[in-house]
Formats: C-alpha cells, structure tokens, sequence
C-alpha cells in the first residue's frame, strides 16, 4: 500500500530529532506541489525551538502534541503573490498535503491542523513568529518520528461518488468485474 493510502495522524512522538536533511526532503515535496498560475504562494516557518512550540497551544487549542514534537512546519500564503485571486489557499493545502505524504515515505509521523480561517489562531501565530501582515499562516504540520502506529484506514465511500451527474438518490447494484457495491453507478458514462 502506497504513502497516500498508508499515511494517518500521528500525535505521539519519540525524542529523536528530525534531520535538516528530512526538512530539506519534506520542503522540497512542498514546493512540489500544484499551484494555480504556478504562482508558489508559500512560505514555510520551521520551528524547531522549544520555548517557541510550549507557547503554540495556548494559541491552538488542538495543538497540545506540539509540545512533544521535535518540529513544526507553519505553513503560510502570500496574499499579495495570486495570479487567480483567492487560490492562495488552495495551493497552500496542496503543498501541506505533500508534507504529510512525504513524511510518510520518510518513516515520520505527522498532523496537519488547521491554521487559516480561525482569525485569533492565525493573528497569534502570526505575533509569536513575527510574521509579516501580508503572509497569512494557513496550516500547522507537526511531525517527529512516531511513537505510535496506527493501520491504514479504509475510508473509502461509494455513496459519495457521483458519476455523470449527480443523483438525489444513489442506485444501487453490484460491478459484475469486482464484486464492489457501487453508489450511482446508473449514469451516462
């Protein structure tokens, strides 16, 4: 099973640090991602200080596993940098996305939590790191080396797929090839 379909939230962690090299890899991946008008809105605060992670969950109220983690990753968006205006975000989510996956790959553990809409979340962060106005944090990826394991989750749902257009009322046979129930699956293919 692949990285995309292995990987989970983790929010326990071992003492042993994360590698500059493991950054490195995993910031890479970031900047790998899509973005509309390949325009690379974001930015990567990399905070590994103690003192700085004890003070994020008085600022992120499900942030507490920070204080454990050897590092965090915020990651932010340019506002000012939109070819396709309001796609910032998109391209942010994008990118953290590959963070997690490629934590996975690496053998980290991570989390993503949710920075950007939450205001006082974004406007704390944004004082604690001294960033500037026009950056917006968007998300928190915090990550070390589990100490946890979690199986891989099936989640995937059929009654959520739509083929052609969308149904009010799902139809439900059997796909004779694969014996799998499918939702929906009358359409016009």
């Amino acid at each position: 099973m692949g990285a995309v379909f292995a990987r989970r939230s983790i929010r326990k962690y071992t003492d042993q640090p994360v590698t500059d090299d493991a950054l490195r890899v995993l910031l890479a991946a970031a900047m790998a991602a899509p973005s509309a008008g390949d325009e690379r809105p974001w930015y990567f605060v990399v905070i590994r200080n103690k003192r700085i992670r004890d003070q994020i969950p008085e600022i992120h109220p499900c942030a507490h596993m920070v204080r454990q983690a050897p590092v965090a990753i915020l990651v932010c968006g340019d506002r000012g940098r939109q070819k396709h205006k309001g796609f910032w975000s998109q391209d942010c989510a994008a990118a953290t996305e590959k963070i997690l996956i490629e934590a996975q790959q690496l053998g980290l553990g991570a989390v993503w939590l949710g920075v950007y809409p939450v205001r006082g979340v974004a406007e704390g962060l944004s004082r604690l790191l001294r960033i500037p106005e026009h950056i917006m944090p968007f998300s928190l990826v915090v990550l070390g080396h589990p100490a946890e394991h979690k199986e891989p989750a099936d989640r995937f749902d059929d009654s959520r797929i739509h083929w052609g257009r969308w149904r009010r009322t799902a139809v439900k046979t059997e796909a004779a090839d694969s014996g799998v129930r499918r939702d929906a699956w009358e359409t016009d293919r």
